[in-house]
């Protein structure tokens, strides 16, 4: 059993939120797409384009979703900018401020008290985006990330990439994409342009970086040597054959305590990816 691997670019079409913390009324955003993110996404799209009717059973979504862990690894993709005929990841860690300025911008609302001619006290609320052109030049916004196909995947994951819109606010037509390119001529073993290797195993695919590297992804913390922020990393699910809790968005499932991306290590170390594109430490 071997897997194949997959450089995958995105055009960001419209504005997109990646659900992240709040700060008094500003709904943050993540500045890259999560694994869980993407599997979400991919899930979703996969079912529904397979399904003969509506898919409103959360058990064939779950099936879908089992397979995509089962047969797809994937990196988190992160902005990326067209220079030549390349697409080069600007890091939202090497310079905060300058991504910022550059990439993020919000979006103020509020529902209204129409007898008092105001807005309804308590309601006001700022979502925060990733931009689909850049903020100071107007440029392209594209998502870089990487896709590793198991051999005799069934899933027909290249199509559904034509039509995947990511995070929240999809109602309100955010987060929509244009698969750009998925292509699988890599003959470095080099992801990101260096910033991460890659090799291949029967069982997984291992990701190596070397000393005062970046974590790309989510990384369990155990007992990883790691200089950075920790957090939970929670996700919200639809599970309709709980018998509690079994709404939308009602189940919470709860991975890891992660170093999160833009953590630096500080030796050499080889990394296993797991489900929802989480990085787990090799042993």
């Amino acid at each position: 059993m071997s897997w194949k691997v997959y450089e995958v670019v995105l055009r960001l079409r419209s504005s997109m939120h990646i659900g992240w913390r709040k700060a008094g009324n500003l709904q943050m955003t993540r500045p890259y797409v999560t694994g869980r993110t993407l599997w979400g996404a991919l899930t979703m799209r996969l079912t529904r384009d397979k399904s003969s009717g509506s898919a409103i059973d959360s058990t064939e979504y779950r099936k879908i979703s089992d397979r995509v862990n089962e047969t797809l690894a994937f990196t988190y993709f992160y902005p990326a900018l067209k220079n030549g005929g390349r697409y080069q990841v600007v890091w939202p860690w090497e310079n905060k401020g300058d991504f910022r300025r550059c990439f993020l911008s919000s979006y103020r609302s509020t529902a209204l008290s129409y007898p008092a001619r105001s807005a309804a006290e308590g309601l006001l609320h700022e979502i925060e985006f990733l931009s689909p052109y850049t903020l100071d030049s107007g440029k392209t916004v594209f998502l870089k990330g990487y896709v590793f196909e198991k051999d005799h995947c069934d899933l027909n994951w290249r199509s559904a990439f034509n039509c995947l819109q990511l995070g929240g606010e999809r109602g309100y037509g955010w987060g929509d994409v244009e698969c750009v390119k998925i292509d699988d001529k890599i003959f470095d073993h080099s992801l990101f342009d260096g910033a991460a290797t890659f090799k291949i195993n029967s069982e997984t695919v291992v990701i190596s970086v070397n000393q005062k590297g970046y974590l790309l992804a989510h990384t369990v913390a155990g007992n990883l040597k790691a200089s950075g922020e920790i957090e939970p990393l929670v996700g919200r699910e639809w599970r309709s054959d709980n018998t509690g809790r079994k709404y939308a968005g009602q189940h919470v499932e709860f991975n890891a305590v992660c170093f999160v991306p833009g953590s630096k290590i500080l030796q050499p170390v080889d990394f296993s990816i797991g489900a929802f594109g989480v990085w787990h430490k090799k042993e």
